[in-house]
């Protein structure tokens, strides 16, 4: 039997049918963490109901109930608690699926690393807290006195700060200057917009940008991912229920478009959504009022809608999969936001930023990249982005033991520049290699370059006399460009 945890300790709930498994986890969170253990999901289900739990650290592979699934059921009882999955196998279906519709936090690949488990752990709990806080914080607006109101205006300048502009990190003389530029002219207006963009972009981020730069930045910036939840369950989620409405409804929940009233709901992903939800979403936006699920009495709504969708929303109507009206209604004005293998001279400033946030998060201020780091990351296509460039610098300083990450320490495709498609594909690569589209011509000539000299060490097995001969270089001349672009080591 566990004992009550202390007061100022976070409850991490460990789920794992391996005991062994159970106390490495045990010994490596306990000096933070006041940690209780099931082997189970029913054991797991027991302890969420009589203990306040902030993290839920929970294995994949279990008898009966799957991680997975068990997350699910906890996602809609224990909505507060942050979800991480452990899994060894990164590309399980269920897990793919799992990661949106269970809303897993972050999912750890075993075997994984006691201080980088301990900082996964950390981040998820301060996440928990900083809600909470949030929540409070949204209780104590609401019944406003003066000094509530000047903590609300400090708060509002520093969600200002962080969110401006031109905090989204890139390059002088991006492909996103433009975009930005704008997205802050439309930020004073009340109109619709539909940004468009691959996933991992940073579509979420430029939306916040416009909501704080906008006359509605004081009140309320809400999100929703359309294609995490079934249709069923979104619109619960969005518009709200009534109790009762279902099983399960055992109170009354104001649905996201309440709690968004008089500031903006960013709808990330709306391609995904089925023609029926549609219908219902185009009402709300028409009439300006939501109707609770198990309601017959309409809310009235004061909302700015920013969608965005990774589709190509004008060829879906086009095909008859999504509303040719609801489609003027959000897509008032359209932006673009550029993926990462277009935008070639942001790939540094973005990877120092991220290597800079993963420091902190691992408790390693000092961390920065070796010199043969930047070749190799302009030398691969990024089809993830942002999103797929943030778990690779993870990666890689998880794995390092020195302050300096090499280029050795990134994962095999990204070290051979090659993301699985070819150039058949039309995505602009040449035998799985990204070709730079933009940035300054000597910045394009040398990305180019290093990835001709992979391309021909990795085709002739690294095999430098032939290489040099092919290419027309001595062996001395093909080495010194193997040293300068960081491709020595196979």
């Amino acid at each position: 039997m566990n004992l009550p945890p202390p007061d100022l300790l976070p409850v991490v709930l460990v789920v794992d049918d391996e005991a062994r498994s159970r106390e490495a986890m045990r010994r490596t969170l306990d000096e933070e963490f006041h940690i209780l253990e099931a082997s189970q999901a029913e054991e797991a289900r027991a302890l969420m109901e009589r203990h306040e739990v902030a993290v839920i650290l929970c294995d994949q592979r279990m008898p009966g109930v799957s991680g997975v699934e068990f997350l699910k059921e906890a996602r809609q009882r224990w909505p507060e608690a942050v979800r991480i999955i452990v899994s060894g196998y990164t590309d399980s279906e269920d897990i793919i699926t799992g990661l949106n519709e269970a809303g897993i936090h972050q999912y750890v690949l075993k075997p994984w690393v006691p201080d980088a488990l301990l900082a996964t752990v950390r981040a998820a709990a301060e996440t928990r807290t900083l809600q909470r806080s949030l929540q409070r914080l949204d209780v104590d607006l609401r019944t406003a006195t003066p000094v509530l109101r000047q903590r609300r205006s400090e708060a509002l300048a520093r969600a200002r700060a962080v969110f401006d502009f031109e905090r989204i990190e890139r390059a002088p003389g991006s492909p996103l200057d433009g975009v930005c530029a704008m997205a802050e002219r439309l930020a004073r207006y009340d109109l619709p917009v539909l940004v468009l963009g691959e996933s991992g972009t940073g579509k979420e981020l430029l939306a916040r940008a416009m909501h704080y730069a906008s006359p509605r930045a004081a009140q309320p910036f809400v999100t929703e991912n359309c294609a995490a939840i079934a249709d069923t369950l979104l619109e619960s989620e969005l518009f709200g229920h009534k109790r009762g409405a279902f099983t399960g409804a055992y109170d009354d929940h104001p649905g996201l478009f309440q709690r968004a009233h008089g500031g903006t709901i960013f709808l990330d992903e709306i391609g995904e959504t089925s023609p029926a939800f549609q219908v219902k979403l185009l009402r709300v936006l028409q009439e300006g009022e939501v109707r609770p699920v198990g309601s017959a009495t309409p809310v009235p709504v004061d909302v700015r809608v920013i969608a965005a969708t990774h589709r190509d929303l004008e060829a879906e109507v086009r095909a008859g999969r999504f509303r040719q009206d609801l489609y003027y209604r959000v897509a008032g004005v359209t932006l673009s936001v550029p993926p990462l293998r277009e935008r070639l001279g942001d790939i540094a400033p973005i990877a120092q930023r991220l290597l800079h946030d993963v420091g902190l998060e691992l408790g390693r201020t000092a961390l920065r990249f070796a010199d043969d780091v930047a070749p190799v990351l302009l030398g691969y296509p990024w089809p993830g982005n942002i999103r797929e460039l943030r778990n690779e610098i993870r990666r890689a300083a998880a794995l390092s033991d020195e302050d300096i990450v090499p280029a050795r320490l990134f994962s095999l495709k990204v070290l051979h520049g090659q993301a699985g498609v070819s150039a058949a594909s039309g995505n602009g690569h040449a035998n799985g290699v990204a070709l730079p589209a933009s940035g300054t011509l000597a910045q394009r000539l040398e990305a180019m370059e290093a990835m001709l000299l992979r391309e021909v060490m990795l085709r002739l097995r690294w095999n430098k006399t032939h290489a040099a001969r092919e290419l027309g270089l001595s062996r001395v001349g093909l080495r010194a460009k193997l040293l300068r672009f960081g491709l020595e080591e196979k």
